[in-house]
């Protein structure tokens, strides 16, 4: 995940990025009041009194009226669901705040600013955990109940998004055509995002976001839909455009493995769901085997699970030859 850690991290350095993020994702009535003009971003390093680093984060600060907004923004490429996120985001809104209080960068009343956390998440399994550590606190009766903690995220689940039959996709947004290109798999579809990319980013200002572009297209894109597929560096400011040229180029060339791949993926997670409603939750060792079995084993389990009874014989079964 490293590649794809720097490389996201790379494109949201950029404020092209948070402001279509903002825009098109953050369907509330104060985005339209903010200042886009004043985007800045904060380092995302700081060191809490237990002397532990915090270097991940991306951290902007918006002018909202009078007053700053922080938007802190958690990229998270893990396979699984956090189900504790929301007590990270709570940990780190708390150290962030902690840092604003020690360089006096408060409020002109003298209070602390607003803080917007967004959780950026791009795995397969959609997210179910908590959206607020209120939801993770046992409810008690009584007047204790006034302590109990709550503090809410911002999800953007990609894969959720792009499939939802009823999002309607906002106009020249560069987040959202990061989203297609990340879950797509057709490959007219992905020439015609990078040819749209091309156009909205051919400002000369818009020079250093069409390389975070290249990047995240060269480490992270190809590798995971075309492995094999390699493209030459390129140094002049039109990397972007001879990115979508090459691909335009190759595209009858594209191997046929990324549907079949795409078929794969289908059948793995169908049988997923069908082992957790006839067996229940999926034990690790069970869930290595899914991930690692081929196109021939998946039918096999498929066309076994009505008469396996328990998920050992399932998954005992060979492909057939």
């Amino acid at each position: 995940m490293t590649h794809h850690d720097n490389s996201y991290k790379l494109l949201f350095s950029h404020p092209r990025m948070v402001r279509d993020l903002l825009t098109g994702f953050v369907k509330e009535a104060w985005v339209e009041q903010l200042d886009f003009t004043s985007l800045e971003k904060v380092s995302g390093s700081y060191v809490t009194d237990e002397l532990r680093d915090r270097e991940d984060d991306i951290i902007w600060r918006i002018r909202w009226g009078g007053d700053w907004l922080y938007v802190y923004l958690l990229l998270e490429f893990q396979s699984s669901v956090d189900r504790f996120m929301a007590v990270r985001i709570m940990s780190y809104v708390g150290l962030l705040y902690q840092d604003l209080i020690r360089q006096n960068k408060l409020t002109p009343s003298g209070k602390l600013p607003p803080v917007l956390p967004v959780v950026l998440y791009n795995g397969e399994e959609r997210w179910r955990a908590a959206p607020d550590i209120a939801d993770l606190v046992e409810q008690v009766p009584g007047g204790l109940e006034r302590y109990r903690p709550a503090l809410g995220y911002l999800l953007l689940d990609e894969g959720a998004i792009v499939n939802d039959p009823a999002w309607s996709e906002p106009a020249r947004n560069a987040v959202a055509a990061l989203f297609r290109l990340e879950n797509n798999r057709d490959e007219q579809e992905m020439l015609n995002v990078l040819g749209k990319l091309v156009d909205w980013l051919k400002a000369p200002e818009q020079t250093g976001l069409r390389r975070a572009f290249v990047v995240w297209i060269r480490r992270v894109l190809l590798p995971h839909r075309a492995p094999g597929m390699e493209l030459p560096e390129l140094n002049d400011l039109q990397e972007l455009h001879e990115v979508h040229t090459m691909l335009a180029e190759r595209i009858k060339k594209w191997p046929e493995r990324w549907r079949q791949e795409g078929l794969e993926q289908g059948t793995r997670r169908m049988l997923a769901r069908l082992i957790v409603k006839k067996y229940g939750a999926i034990p690790t060792w069970a869930q290595t085997r899914l991930d690692q079995a081929g196109p021939d084993q998946l039918e096999t389990w498929a066309d076994a699970i009505l008469e396996a009874e328990t998920l050992e014989a399932l998954l005992s079964e060979t492909p057939r030859h």
